[in-house]
């Protein structure tokens, strides 16, 4: 069976986005998880599929162009992910979106296709985000690997890394490594 490994950039204080959704402190959204010879689909949740939609079109668009969101020029691993990310197949988990604009995209309208999904022959699944989303895979047994880059900022506000979790899930320590500018990459397996 396939695994579901969500794989996101936090603050030192649990935050995924400042108070004014700022992603500021994120240098590079390349594949810093080493996720991509691993996986052959990206789940994502309808609230945050249209901003990566929008991000990743526009670095394949013009890879030399300053980005909108971020003030600078995509980094040379978000070239290479927004590549990645044109190929493979993305499935956004949503009950009110009934289209969406990229071809290699489909709805999935509950976790009962998402479990199929899982079930499907094919590589692990990469759980892009956002923060609803990861919850609900933790809380319906589904997810598998918990990949944190934790960066040495504290943001003091913001979208926490999880929603409200209505019981305690005990994780199993995978691995710790450290990344350059002091951030810290965790993994911890989930079942």
């Amino acid at each position: 069976m396939r695994k579901i490994i969500a794989a996101l950039q936090v603050s030192l204080d649990g935050f995924i986005e400042g108070e004014d959704a700022e992603l500021d402190w994120v240098e590079s959204w390349g594949d810093c998880f080493d996720l991509t010879p691993r996986i052959d689909a990206c789940l994502l949740g309808a609230r945050m599929y249209p901003a990566y939609e929008g991000y990743w079109t526009a670095i394949l668009a013009n890879p030399s162009a300053v980005l909108e969101n971020t003030g600078r020029r995509p980094a040379p691993g978000e070239i290479e992910y927004a590549s990645f990310a044109a190929r493979t197949p993305h499935y956004v988990l949503s009950k009110t979106l009934d289209k969406v604009g990229w071809s290699n995209t489909s709805i999935l309208n509950d976790l009962n296709q998402v479990r199929e999904l899982k079930q499907a022959m094919g590589k692990d699944i990469h759980a892009v985000g956002g923060a609803s989303l990861v919850s609900s895979l933790l809380n319906a047994g589904l997810l598998d690997e918990l990949q944190l880059v934790v960066h040495p900022v504290l943001l003091g506000a913001g979208k926490p890394l999880f929603e409200p979790l209505p019981e305690r899930h005990w994780l199993r320590a995978k691995g710790v490594s450290q990344l350059s500018d002091g951030r810290v990459k965790l993994d911890y397996l989930c079942s």
